[in-house]
């Protein structure tokens, strides 16, 4: 199978304008046969919402099946860090692993039973909506001495599985409500978990994350950087990125938003009014807005940033 017929299974009958197939596009579903895909150069662009990457694979990625996608990939190959050097300004170069061990004082919560000293955790998780499948997937526990006393105790994993880094809140009334080890943040928090064939949604805090669900990950902040750990796994992977940050952070988020879409990665903007953060949401609700949430196209993000400035 030759990838013109890929496209043809996925998106269906198409006809040729001088190096480029049209097809009938995906996003908007315009009448007209509108998306311009052109293989040679590994582009796409529909001339009426104006949706465009920078990889053809995304196409087959988002519209195709999985098996698709592999014979996608054997005739084309996927991009390794070696091709950093291509898209990027700077070099990549491997920082040394970061590795820490939990707190001796540790008490997991994803045992079936608990000891008493677990109640104050355990009812501030409730309260906060937090789930038993919650804790067992995110690995959650809490220190009732020692240096994190007092605090729920959630681990991020690296991709071999080693914790490279963990959030400590307060779940009692200490004046501090996050007490994290002072290592860096330039991190994937629980890359191990984490499936670049789908969607990526960022937030900003592990508890915005749960929320979130599946394929969330945490910022542990409100800014992404071009030459972030995060954002290159993005680009390498050309991964589909859905942001839901705090509406205190517009600005930041248009910045985001910007640079995402100067890589080509398709960028979707989660409508989180009317909450503090996506922690305060139900996950109910965190599903409904990601699933009425549209893809910026840059004639959409101009008029968002012009609006933004008024």
């Amino acid at each position: 199978m030759d990838k013109l017929k890929i496209l043809k299974n996925i998106l269906g009958k198409t006809y040729n304008s001088g190096d480029e197939n049209l097809y009938s596009c995906p996003y908007c579903k315009h009448h007209k046969k509108k998306l311009s895909v052109n293989i040679d150069k590994d582009f796409f662009k529909c001339w009426v919402c104006d949706m465009s990457g920078r990889t053809v694979r995304r196409l087959i990625r988002r519209f195709g099946s999985f098996q698709q996608l592999q014979e996608w990939d054997k005739l084309s190959g996927k991009a390794d860090i070696s091709t950093f050097d291509d898209i990027f300004d700077f070099k990549y170069t491997p920082d040394p692993l970061q590795r820490i061990s939990i707190p001796d004082e540790f008490v997991t919560l994803t045992g079936k039973s608990q000891p008493a000293s677990s109640k104050p955790a355990m009812t501030y998780l409730e309260n906060r909506g937090i789930t038993a499948n919650d804790m067992l997937r995110w690995k959650i526990g809490y220190c009732v001495r020692g240096q994190y006393e007092g605090r729920i105790v959630i681990p991020s994993f690296d991709e071999e599985g080693y914790i490279n880094y963990f959030v400590a809140r307060a779940y009692d009334s200490n004046w501090r409500k996050y007490m994290n080890p002072s290592l860096s943040k330039d991190i994937v928090f629980n890359q191990l978990y984490v499936d670049w064939d789908s969607d990526i949604i960022l937030v900003e805090g592990v508890f915005d994350a749960i929320k979130a669900g599946i394929n969330s990950i945490p910022l542990l902040g409100s800014t992404l950087r071009e030459n972030s750990k995060l954002f290159q796994e993005i680009v390498k992977n050309d991964s589909s990125v859905y942001l839901a940050l705090d509406p205190d952070a517009e600005k930041k988020t248009l910045r985001m938003i910007k640079v995402l879409l100067s890589y080509g990665i398709e960028t979707y903007k989660i409508d989180v009014s009317d909450y503090e953060d996506v922690g305060e949401m139900s996950k109910e609700e965190f599903l409904v807005r990601k699933e009425q949430a549209k893809a910026i196209n840059p004639e959409m993000f101009s008029m968002e940033q012009a609006l933004n400035t008024l």
